[in-house]
């Protein structure tokens, strides 16, 4: 196909796309100039500006029926167009819009990577924002300067910041929220039951899953318990918690750091081995739900919802069972070499593709002033859960006058995500540590979760350092990116195949062998650089 018929191919699809998408208006392109100068907020005369986002299936189509945004129109005088996609198509979508060459003034949600950012930034498509963000941002350039690691983390080695961050602080080191994605949750109630203990080691979790199988522990008289269940390869539904106990485990990006300052790949480890024929044990024992290595997260949320598990992996098991007693976390369990241990994500908090503004804006003064509201205290922490005063639907905070905080409420039972993702807009945004007891409370969910964390899941985290969040540059991430694509596709697909077949120990010499030959002494390389160059930046 020529550059032609591709380009007008790329235009009708996109075209198709965005005729389907929700949205205050049509127009996804840039606004018209507005030739203001010296903008002061707000307007005394209305102006549109045109964002493309993303927002959640639950969310209104239309992101201008959240209460957040109509107060920021209310407050900056600036009305916005949005081009609105559900999450799961936004990406795909997000790209034909863009590759269509008719771009909108920002990219709010943007949800880029790294190796986005650098290739939009070398062709032009987005705009370097250090002069706008030191000219006409003072509220993030309050959070860069009471938080200087972050102005290094969002500078790519060019020199130039092509976009806005997301940050969330909640805790620091082994003891942030962040620390740990996949949390076990097993149901307690079943425990009780059939007269068992919570599990201490993995031949522990081993016989109490059988006792859920042929114990008739919900007690209707059939076998519809579901011993285990999670999504492969799938973050907070994981299951790579129980690689834990097999050495220096697993997470989401195969990565740990040794307190020797070594990056090492996990999914090669003598351990990772282990790990699998273990529950290659379980499986053929039947105690793996069979749907755990193709299911989508409403079907597993169904099961859940439904009380049909044993023992599932969730951030927070009010997002699937519930906010009640039926279900525990977990403790971390020995190994057949009697150790314990925690690994840790390689999660900050963080998020350094938030949004971008592109080329074709005509208005910088404006957006960069308009998006640095996004910044204030009291707004972010909006941002990111929700808002108050809506008389339509349950409220996140209540905003006390005397103190000016937004106070968490009660979530009353209501999965926390669903009704965060109902009301928030996801960022841009930034809250520090400082602003817990000052600009906001802690939300009781992430309260228990830290308090569980620190009293049963940290005494056994043994990494004292993560992999950060390095800003490579464009041809190490250029070539990081090429070597994840094949590398993480196959050592996902062995690991859902031996968990099935057990024959991890026959392939594994083969299998380190096509690991080397789909790069991972390079990635390894790459990725220790990385880590290297960011400690000496860091000081």
């Amino acid at each position: 196909m020529n550059k032609t018929l591709l380009t007008l191919s790329v235009l009708v699809l996109s075209t198709s796309l965005l005729a389907g998408c929700g949205g205050s208006g049509n127009n996804s392109a840039a606004s018209e100039d507005y030739k203001l100068e010296n903008v002061t907020l707000p307007l005394k005369e209305k102006v549109t500006l045109h964002f493309m986002t993303q927002s959640s299936p639950l969310a209104p189509s239309d992101p201008n029926e959240k209460l957040i945004y109509k107060r920021l129109e209310e407050k900056t005088g600036v009305h916005i167009d949005f081009t609105n996609f559900t999450s799961d198509s936004f990406i795909e979508k997000r790209n034909l819009a863009v590759a269509s060459g008719d771009l909108p003034d920002a990219i709010l949600d943007a949800g880029y990577s790294d190796y986005d950012l650098l290739n939009l930034g070398k062709d032009g498509t987005i705009i370097p924002l250090e002069d706008l963000i030191q000219k006409y941002m003072p509220n993030l350039q309050k959070v860069l300067k009471e938080a200087p690691e972050y102005k290094s983390m969002i500078t790519a080695q060019d020199g130039h910041i092509y976009a806005f961050p997301w940050i969330e602080e909640l805790g620091a080191g082994k003891e942030s929220i962040h620390s740990v994605n996949d949390m076990p949750w097993i149901n307690v109630e079943w425990l009780k039951k059939l007269g068992l203990k919570m599990p201490k080691t993995t031949e522990d979790l081993k016989n109490v899953l059988l006792a859920f199988k042929n114990g008739d522990p919900n007690g209707n008289g059939q076998a519809d318990e579901i011993p285990l269940s999670f999504i492969l390869n799938n973050g907070n539904e994981d299951l790579n918690f129980l690689f834990g106990s097999f050495g220096l485990g697993d997470n989401g990006d195969h990565t740990v750091v040794t307190n020797e300052g070594k990056v090492v790949f996990t999914a090669d480890q003598d351990g990772y081995k282990e790990g699998i024929k273990y529950l290659n044990e379980l499986y053929k024992l039947n105690l793996i739900d069979e749907e755990s290595f193709e299911q989508d997260y409403n079907t597993y949320l169904a099961k859940g919802q439904n009380e049909k598990y044993g023992l599932y992996f969730q951030w927070d098991k009010a997002n699937i069972s519930g906010d009640n007693d039926k279900y525990e976390l977990m403790n971390p369990l020995a190994g057949p070499s009697g150790k314990v241990n925690v690994t840790r994500t390689n999660n900050l908090g963080f998020d350094r593709g938030r949004m971008v503004i592109t080329s074709d804006n005509k208005n910088l003064e404006l957006t960069a002033k308009w998006i640095d509201q996004l910044y204030d205290p009291i707004q972010s922490v909006q941002d990111n859960w929700g808002t108050y005063g809506d008389k339509t639907q349950q409220n996140i905070f209540e905003y006390d006058e005397a103190s000016h905080m937004l106070k968490h409420l009660p979530l009353k039972g209501t999965a926390p995500v669903e009704l965060r993702q109902k009301t928030n807009i996801g960022g841009p945004l930034a809250i520090l540590d400082e602003y817990y007891g000052t600009v906001t409370t802690k939300p009781d969910d992430a309260l228990g979760r830290l308090k569980l964390m620190k009293e049963r899941l940290v005494p056994y985290m043994k990494a004292d350092h993560n992999f950060p969040k390095v800003f490579f540059s464009l041809e190490d991430q250029k070539q990081i990116s090429t070597l994840e694509t094949d590398l993480f596709a196959y050592v996902n697909r062995k690991r859902a195949e031996w968990i099935k077949t057990g024959k991890v120990e026959e392939e594994w010499a083969d299998y380190k062998a096509e690991l080397s030959r789909l790069g991972l002494d390079k990635w390894l390389e790459i990725k220790q650089k990385g880590y290297d160059r960011y400690l000496k930046d860091q000081g």
